[in-house]
């Protein structure tokens, strides 16, 4: 078996770089060899992966947090070789919220090699979004409004890990505003005046289970939106949203979609997999088990 392993040796506060002999000696006791690229920069693993020759290999591997994957999924989708190899996930960043799907934490990453030498994928869903003539997909979640804001604040105090994520949401509830949105999904408009829009392929966003019914695999992207609320019971509810409890507040709605169009008053920023790529209005759309994904 041989690899393409994207390795962000910056992910997990560069803690990533510390462990990179022990996850290569790792890899080949179990069997797998690999041709490592490090990422040098923003978006690089784009790049390397949509350069590839795939077909000599069994699998692509992400190593690092959701940004790494976010990046090796959007150079696989414009890579254009015919041929499809499954992704490998390797969690050692801050932020891993689809591997908490598959049970995987940052301190596991052998376990997450354990499983890419099963060689046994899992077809999964992809989300798809299209914002002004430019095409991206995630793997986790896409998000916008108060989450979007959010994530801004996270970015810059990554070094807390997802803890940065509870910061931004107190710091950015001072200045609590709702938006008019429009949002059409599978057909159906509705108009709202909204916090956020968070659209989930995952169960997790960060440490948060923002959709709790969310499956990976079957062809629905599922879709949160809260509306109108006051700063106080904003921040009286937060902690449902360690629990998944949040969905039963009289101020949210949820559905499962696989089409999803939104318009907004203002252009509003868009946070895909906790990056801070795209501004409304977009389509997004679920590419129903667009990938194979190395599973237990």
């Amino acid at each position: 078996m041989k690899v393409l392993l994207v390795y962000n040796p910056f992910a997990g506060h560069k803690r990533a770089k510390k462990i990179l002999p022990e996850v290569e000696a790792y890899f080949l006791e179990k069997g797998i060899e690999f041709d490592l690229r490090t990422t040098d920069y923003h978006e690089h693993g784009i790049q390397i992966v949509m350069d590839a020759d795939l077909s000599q290999y069994d699998g692509v591997v992400a190593a690092g947090g959701d940004g790494t994957l976010f990046e090796v999924i959007n150079g696989y989708y414009r890579n254009e070789s015919k041929v499809k190899i499954p992704i490998g996930i390797l969690p050692i960043g801050t932020g891993n919220a689809f591997a908490r799907d598959m049970e995987l934490y940052n301190t596991h990453w052998k376990d997450a090699i354990d499983i890419i030498a099963l060689r046994s994928p899992r077809k999964v869903d992809v989300g798809r979004f299209i914002s002004h003539g430019e095409t991206y997909y995630f793997l986790n979640i896409l998000g916008l409004g108060f989450v979007a804001d959010v994530t801004e604040i996270a970015l810059k105090l990554k070094v807390l890990g997802n803890l940065s994520y509870t910061l931004g949401v107190f710091q950015k509830t001072i200045f609590l505003k709702s938006h008019k949105l429009i949002i059409t999904i599978d057909g159906q408009e509705y108009q709202r005046d909204n916090i956020f829009v968070e659209i989930s392929n995952t169960r997790w966003t960060a440490n948060f289970l923002m959709a709790p019914s969310a499956e990976i695999d079957d062809g629905f992207l599922d879709v949160t939106l809260l509306g109108k609320l006051g700063r106080i019971k904003l921040l009286k509810s937060f902690p449902k949203i360690f629990t998944g409890d949040h969905i039963y507040l009289d101020e949210i709605e949820t559905f499962k979609a696989k089409e999803i169009k939104i318009k907004t008053d203002i252009p509003k920023v868009l946070t895909p997999d906790g990056e801070l790529i795209g501004i409304t209005p977009i389509e997004v759309k679920c590419l129903h088990q667009g990938v194979e994904v190395f599973w237990r």
